[in-house]
């Protein structure tokens, strides 16, 4: 622990020396035949146009990054970084401001360098943005932020088409619309490889009406490119860099790319490069370790090759939570040192549900729009995490039946008392996990626990038999897999002729409880 602090330290020092400098490249930074660097002021926008004015003060400590460094902006709110080829330089946002937003509600805190612009691809990059301008400048406004917030989190709405763009609208986004959450982010796959939909998808999830944050996936890349870097220049066309970190209220969140692209063959990998890793050091070592940290991303963190750099990083941080989506099925992990983890505690990480839940698979409902039930049984849906200064919370939305749909019951309605095999219970609780206790009783009986079981949703299993025999237009779900939230009652062969409701209750690791109900009727003969 004194060598993670010494380091940290030092690292805090070496960018406050730094810093000391910036009044003199600040001041030779425009002028020819000297080294370019990218020098400004991050400065208070009281009126709003994204221009400094006259009077419009600097903002003192506020961290401006290329993508690896990360210059502290002085007393008068100046920094400068090298004016590197091809950068994305953008302002890490402290707590109690905002950036400007644009139609979409994107925010707006980068710049891209990019003097020859983007490499010819199917889907537009970035233009040739040419010289650098100086004095580079980053607006920011003052903003209320309280200590205790929610973020909405969206994971794979994947359309593949305009159509399915219209799905995510009205099934998911529609609803959502004045959410009292701080801010949004898409946790990747926004698209499915069609990247001229991003356009319509920004539109459709303005329409919420808060700041909206995005992750890359595997399936938002330009894939005609030679090499990882290119992959990404369409996403950075449209949301900025492909990693960055920013602070609301008490919190500090960093987001990731572990999406690495491989052109020969083509595929994808999990990895961070070390470029990206570089930042990390650099931004964590600017952040408390008390402060809460949560860290989005899309491939789960546990299938990251090279994880273990981050786990140095983050170990000796209290309350430090990571989410991501791709797998299309919701899961809570427990990382440890099987998964090279070697914190105190297990490291909590979220997969979160996904919004086009089977990729958009199965038979339509009333209003033309597939059911998409994931294969582990779970309705697609969103996530919502709550942030406080010494807590989180995580909790799941189901998107056709809301917040109150969280559990699914499976069994008989009708028993005979006189039955062979006594009859199984099946209980989804859609957002539990190893850690959720969940009990059962009969009428107003005594609480009895069940026991976890890592199988099939049967609820599902007649879901996926049902649904293959579908004609087109309609896709058939992917196979059932064994459900990690998934629990069994055996009905006892005594329990007496007649109806009889079955009350369930589930209590997760936040203390959060979520109930149901089932009716059965027992026939004596």
């Amino acid at each position: 622990m004194a060598a993670k602090s010494a380091g940290r330290a030092g690292l805090i020092a070496a960018i406050v020396i730094v810093g000391a400098l910036l009044l003199l490249v600040w001041r030779t930074a425009a002028h020819p035949g000297v080294r370019p660097w990218a020098a400004g002021v991050v400065f208070l926008d009281d009126n709003g146009d994204g221009r400094r004015g006259v009077g419009e003060a600097g903002i003192a400590g506020v961290g401006v990054s290329d993508g690896r460094h990360i210059s502290v902006t002085d007393a008068l709110g100046r920094y400068a970084l090298p004016a590197r080829e091809d950068a994305t330089f953008f302002v890490i946002k402290p707590a109690g401001f905002s950036v400007p937003l644009n139609a979409e509600n994107l925010p707006q805190f980068y710049y891209h360098h990019r003097p020859g612009g983007s490499p010819d691809t199917e889907y537009p990059g970035i233009a040739p943005t040419g010289r650098i301008p100086h004095p580079l400048n980053f607006a920011m406004q003052r903003s209320a932020q309280p200590e205790s917030f929610q973020v909405l989190l969206l994971a794979d709405p994947q359309p593949r088409d305009q159509l399915e763009v219209d799905y995510v609208r009205r099934d998911v986004l529609e609803p959502l619309a004045g959410s009292p959450a701080l801010f949004g982010i898409t946790l990747g796959d926004i698209m499915f490889d069609d990247l001229s939909l991003f356009e319509s998808m920004n539109t459709a999830i303005a329409g919420i009406g808060i700041p909206w944050y995005n992750v890359v996936g595997n399936h938002d890349l330009n894939m005609d490119v030679s090499s990882d870097h290119e992959s990404v220049e369409t996403f950075r066309r449209y949301f900025g860099p492909n990693y960055y970190s920013f602070d609301y209220g008490p919190a500090h969140f960093l987001v990731l790319d572990n999406v690495s692209w491989k052109a020969d063959p083509p595929g994808f990998d999990g990895q961070l490069d070390e470029e990206q890793l570089e930042f990390v050091r650099n931004d964590l070592a600017l952040i408390p370790p008390d402060r809460p940290l949560v860290i989005f991303m899309h491939v789960p963190l546990d299938e990251v090759g090279n994880r273990s750099e981050l786990f140095r990083l983050i170990e000796d941080r209290p309350l430090c939570v990571s989410v991501s989506g791709h797998t299309h099925f919701m899961d809570h992990r427990f990382l440890d040192e099987e998964h090279g983890w070697q914190g105190a505690e297990p490291h909590h990480h979220i997969v979160n549900v996904t919004v086009s839940g089977s990729w958009w698979s199965g038979a339509a409902d009333d209003a033309g729009i597939p059911h998409a039930t994931m294969n582990d049984g779970s309705p697609n849906g969103y996530g919502v995490l709550t942030i406080s200064a010494d807590s989180y919370r995580y909790e799941y939305r189901s998107a056709d039946e809301g917040p109150e749909h969280q559990m699914r019951i499976h069994g008989p309605s009708q028993v005979s008392q006189s039955r062979e095999d006594p009859a199984q219970y099946y209980v989804n609780v859609f957002g539990g996990s190893e850690r959720s206790r969940v009990e059962l009783r009969v009428g107003d009986g005594r609480w009895r626990r069940l026991r976890r079981v890592q199988q099939a949703d049967p609820a599902y299993v007649e879901l996926f038999e049902r649904d293959r025999e579908l004609e087109a237009p309609y896709r058939s779900l992917p196979h059932p897999r064994n459900s990690t939230h998934l629990w069994r009652w055996t009905m006892p062969r005594n329990l007496a002729p007649g109806t009889h409701m079955l009350e369930l209750r589930s209590t997760d690791l936040f203390g959060h409880v979520v109930t149901g109900r089932h009716e059965v009727v027992v026939s004596p003969d």
